[in-house]
């Protein structure tokens, strides 16, 4: 069985999809990734279907879980490099992704991932009462 390939980048793991999918290779890799994202202590996933000509429900379905199981371990999903064929599919299939935020490339989902990590900093310090604020 083929495995997909999950690189660290800083406080991001990037997941990079360059084969077809089949059941059981799409349940490793959430296994795995979940695996990574408590070892790491990341606080962002991309995972990158540029490769993907295709995508079906299961796949529409596994991204979604992904996403799901990324939220519940603090950290934030992105998939990049969705091709307009994959979009028009997801759509017709009724698959409308929620919980996953999209980016045209992996720059701009680490630059998603960044903001979103530092609004979640500004709201904790926000929330917190024995912060320090600073008084100009």
């Amino acid at each position: 069985m083929e495995r997909v390939p999950i690189l660290k980048i800083g406080d991001i793991l990037l997941v990079s999809i360059q084969l077809d999918m089949s059941d059981q290779t799409a349940v490793q890799l959430q296994e795995d990734l979940a695996e990574r994202i408590v070892a790491t202590g990341c606080h962002g996933v991309i995972i990158d279907i540029t490769a993907l000509d295709i995508v079906d429900s299961f796949v529409g379905r596994m991204l979604s879980t992904i996403a799901s199981i990324s939220k519940v371990l603090d950290a934030e999903t992105v998939v990049v490099g969705m091709r307009p064929a994959v979009a028009i599919t997801l759509v017709e299939l009724g698959l409308s992704l929620n919980g996953i935020r999209t980016a045209l490339n992996v720059e701009r989902g680490m630059e998603l991932i960044a903001a979103a990590h530092a609004d979640e900093l500004d709201y904790q310090l926000d929330d917190d009462p024995d912060a320090e604020t600073a008084t100009p």
